[in-house]
């Protein structure tokens, strides 16, 4: 066999080798993360308190009186 062969041969395995470690390695981190909780992004965070203070305002708005009724011009009101 030639040394060139012998080369190819061993960077192959070594290749291969290194692969599947990468591989093995992936999959654990993706398991160890799916454990840990999800994190909110401050954007996210910050976009929710936004949404939810708006909802309270909203909850508190109260629908403005027409003049005509507030004066307490019934003729005008039942036309």
């Amino acid at each position: 066999m030639s040394l060139y062969k012998i080369f190819m041969i061993v960077g192959v395995v070594v290749v291969a080798g290194g692969w599947i470690a990468y591989a093995i390695w992936d999959y654990k981190l993706r398991q160890e993360e799916k454990k840990q909780p999800k994190q909110r992004s401050a954007r996210l965070r910050k976009t929710q308190g936004e949404v939810s203070d708006w909802a309270k305002k909203m909850a508190e708005f109260k629908k403005p009186v027409a003049k005509r009724q507030a004066r307490g011009d019934q003729s005008d009101a039942e036309t």
